[in-house]
C-alpha cells in the first residue's frame, strides 16, 4: 500500500524523524485557515501517489494566507499523472541550504536489503541513476544486523553527505531504518532530504510503501491510511470479502483457483475474444484452494454485481480441493445467491479438471441449473464464455 506524503511523514515524526509541521486539507478556505494556524510561509503540495507533482504545478510556495487559498483552488482536481488532487497539504516553508536523497528498500534480487543515499538530491532517482550514477550509493543492509548507529554512518558516508551533518543525516537514517523495519514497509524513501543553512537535516517529502501481507500486524495504521476513493468500488467490496480480486475493462468474469491458472485464463479469454468482437476479461478473481460455497457465492456476488461482465467463466482445476467440493460449492452458491435476493441472469461455463472432475461435472449435470454449461477443455471453455459475452455485447 503506497502512502500519500502527508501519511509518510507523520508517520516519520512517531519515529522521531525530523519534519515540518503539517494540515492536510480539502478546500481552498482550509487551506487559508492552515496557512495561518501553522504560520506563514507555507508550500501547497498536491497529495497524489505519484511523482513529478512539482513540474505538473502542484507544488506552489505560499508567503500569505491569500497565496495558500489561490493555489490550493488551482491544485485541487488538477490531474497530474492520471491521479486527480481531492487534497492538498499545507506545509511549514523551510530554508533549504542543500538537498539530499535517501531510501530503504527490498532488494528483491538478492533477497536483501538496500539502502541508497547521495549528496545530490532533488531530482527524480530515475534520473538521478541514469545521468550520474556514481553519485548514488547502494549499500546492502544485512536483514539480521540491521541498521544501527555505526552502520547508518557508513551509509551517510558513502553517500558523500558533507561532514558538517553528517552525524544527523546519520541518526535520521537509523530512525528511517525503525519505520522501515517496525511498520514492516517495502520501500521508505526522503526527496528531499534537506540540510537548512543553519545546519539542521530535516525530512521534507516522504515516500511508503506498506507491505500488505503484513497487514494484519498493522491493522491501526493500514485502516487509518488505506484510501479508497480512487479505488473501483468493486475492489473495495472484494477486499472488504477477503477476496483476492482486481478489476478489469472486460467482459468475461474470471474464477480460479491458484494465481497462475487464473493468469493462464485471462490470456486464453483474450485470445478466443479475438473472434468475438474483442471480448476480454473482466476481471482476476483466486480462489485460492478453500472454494466454499460462501467463498464462491462471494466472489460470484461481486462479479454479477459488474455490469460489464456479460458472462462468467469459472476454471478449476482439483488438487487439495476436490472438484466435487467446487461443484457443491458453486450449486450452493447458486442458491444462497437466490436466497439472498440476488439476480443471477448471467451465463456461467464451467470447466473442471483434475482430482474428482468426473463427480464434479456429475453434481453440477444433476442439479441442472439452467444458467450453468460444462465444457470440458481449458479452450473450449474460454472460447464458449466469450462467445457468450459476444452474444450480449
Amino acid at each position: 500500500m503506497d502512502l500519500f506524503e502527508w501519511q509518510a511523514k507523520e508517520l516519520f515524526g512517531r519515529y522521531g524523524v525530523p519534519v515540518t509541521k503539517q494540515r492536510v486539507v480539502s478546500t481552498p478556505e482550509a487551506a487559508r485557515a492552515a496557512a495561518d494556524e501553522l504560520g506563514l510561509p507555507v508550500m501547497v503540495k498536491a497529495q497524489v501517489k505519484a511523482g513529478g507533482r512539482g513540474k505538473a504545478g502542484g507544488v506552489k510556495f505560499a508567503p500569505t494566507a491569500d497565496d495558500a487559498e489561490s493555489h490550493a483552488k488551482n491544485i485541487l482536481g488538477m490531474d497530474i499523472k492520471g491521479h486527480t488532487v481531492h487534497t492538498v497539504l499545507i506545509a511549514e516553508a523551510a530554508d533549504i541550504g542543500e538537498e539530499y536523497y535517501f531510501s530503504f528498500l527490498l532488494d528483491r534480487a538478492n533477497r536483501s536489503y538496500l539502502a541508497m543515499c547521495s549528496a545530490e538530491g532533488g531530482m527524480e532517482i530515475e534520473q538521478l541513476a541514469v545521468e550520474k550514477p556514481h553519485a548514488l550509493a547502494r549499500v546492502a543492509v544485512d536483514p539480521v544486523a540491521g541498521v544501527d548507529d555505526a552502520k547508518a554512518l557508513e551509509i551517510a558516508t558513502a553517500g558523500n553527505i558533507p561532514e558538517a551533518v553528517r552525524g544527523q543525516a546519520a541518526d535520521v537514517i537509523r530512525k528511517l531504518w525503525d519505520v522501515f523495519v517496525g511498520e514492516e514497509a517495502t520501500l521508505v524513501e526522503v526527496n528531499p532530504l534537506v540540510r537548512t543553512p543553519d545546519d539542521k537535516v530535516l525530512a521534507l517529502d516522504g515516500k511508503v510503501t506498506l507491505d500488505d501481507n503484513a497487514s494484519f500486524r498493522h491493522a491501526e495504521v493500514h485502516e487509518a491510511y488505506r484510501d479508497t476513493s480512487a479505488t473501483d468500488p468493486l475492489e473495495v467490496r472484494a477486499k472488504e470479502l477477503h477476496l483476492n480480486y482486481v478489476k478489469l475493462d472486460g467482459e468475461v468474469g474470471i474464477i480460479g483457483n491458484g494465481a497462475g491458472l487464473v493468469m493462464s485464463t485471462l490470456d486464453v479469454v483474450a485470445y478466443a475474444g479475438e473472434d468475438f468482437g474483442g471480448v476480454r476479461p473482466a476481471n482476476f478473481l483466486d480462489i485460492g484452494g478453500g472454494a466454499s460455497a460462501e467463498v464462491m457465492a462471494n466472489g460470484l456476488d461481486v462479479i454479477l454485481s459488474d455490469p460489464s461482465v456479460k458472462s462468467v467463466f469459472v476454471n478449476v482445476f482439483g488438487g487439495i480441493t476436490a472438484c466435487d467440493a467446487v461443484a457443491n460449492g458453486i450449486v450452493q452458491a447458486l442458491s444462497l445467491l437466490a436466497s439472498r435476493g440476488e439476480e443471477v441472469n448471467k451465463p456461467l461455463v464451467v470447466r473442471l479438471d483434475g482430482n474428482n472432475a468426473e463427480e464434479g461435472r456429475r453434481i453440477l449435470s444433476e442439479a441442472a441449473h439452467p444458467l450453468v454449461e460444462q465444457v470440458d477443455t481449458m479452450d473450449g471453455a474460454a472460447r464458449r464464455a466469450a462467445e457468450l459475452a459476444g452474444k450480449v455485447a
